[in-house]
């Protein structure tokens, strides 16, 4: 099968690597790039199946810009909430085709990790559960897919993790512990849980490879970016020095914002996302630490 990536960080490339294990795969990007089977815009988007990476907080404009839809599935391999709106991906995905022609990736996925074939379960949701077969069979045998019709669970659980995850490189950037830690995890899931009830998302997506799998392993590893971000928080640098020196895309950063947004529209109490907003704003985490020790 004919396959094409759009978006050519670390993560696409990724998936470009793994699919390309049964698969003709082709890449494309914005920036013309010196790879394998890379290919521009438009002749990428006249493949059938398309897996986007795009970041969240980029994908409105990549799309009013480039995308016209001509019956092309999509698997969409990117998380977070569009921090300008307050929209879901699949609220700005819905905009340009229906629903029964787009997947969502879920569930714990180091780029770097899947580069070394290394195995790990993900969660291929749609309202489309013929599509979400579909997309499954083009993976490789070091990962296992599983399918859901949740797709605002998905949305929820891999937008909210990043967030939880800043959190939990504050901690371990203050030397609060495990003990901390894994409370301020634990506390996460069933923040984000209660969040994506306003959405209709199931409990089992929160309990599942796209909410706790995912979950633990962004919030507990400096491999993930959002992590690094809780650090450099924790050592007093701002959001701007710190994604400068990552020099790529951490989506609970824009994600925050968006949630703090979400929260003041519909009167959610999210205790650990709004401390990571205010933290991101300037507040001193050790501030912010004595606040939620005290809800």
């Amino acid at each position: 099968m004919k396959i094409g990536i759009i978006g050519a960080g670390k993560w696409g490339t990724a998936l470009a690597f793994a699919l390309a294990e049964k698969n003709e795969v082709y890449i494309s990007s914005r920036t013309p790039r010196e790879m394998e089977n890379f290919i521009s815009i438009d002749e990428i988007l006249k493949l059938e199946y398309l897996v986007i990476t795009i970041p969240a907080q980029q994908i409105s404009q990549w799309l009013k810009e480039h995308f016209i839809f001509s019956g092309q599935k999509i698997l969409v391999a990117s998380k977070g909430i569009e921090a300008s709106s307050g929209k879901f991906l699949n609220e700005i995905y819905g905009e340009y085709l229906h629903d029964e022609n787009i997947c969502f990736l879920s569930g714990p996925s180091f780029a770097s990790e899947v580069m070394q074939s290394l195995p790990t379960a993900l969660v291929i949701n749609s309202t489309n559960e013929e599509l979400s077969a579909k997309f499954s069979s083009f993976f490789p045998s070091f990962i296992k897919t599983y399918s859901s019709t949740d797709v605002m669970g998905a949305e929820v659980a891999g937008a909210y993790k990043n967030v939880i995850a800043i959190a939990a490189g504050i901690c371990e950037g203050l030397c609060l512990g495990k003990n901390a830690a894994a409370s301020l995890i634990a506390r996460g899931l069933v923040e984000m849980q209660r969040f994506g009830h306003n959405y209709g998302a199931k409990d089992e997506s929160f309990i599942g490879l796209s909410g706790a799998g995912d979950l633990f392993l962004t919030a507990s590893s400096t491999m993930s970016r959002n992590f690094r971000v809780g650090l450099g928080l924790a050592s007093g640098e701002s959001k701007e020095d710190i994604v400068t020196k990552l020099g790529e895309v951490a989506e609970g950063i824009g994600t925050a914002y968006a949630l703090h947004v979400i929260a003041n529209e519909k009167k959610i109490y999210l205790p650990i996302a709004t401390e990571v907003y205010k933290i991101l704003e300037g507040k001193d985490p050790k501030e912010s630490l004595k606040d939620l020790l005290s809800r």
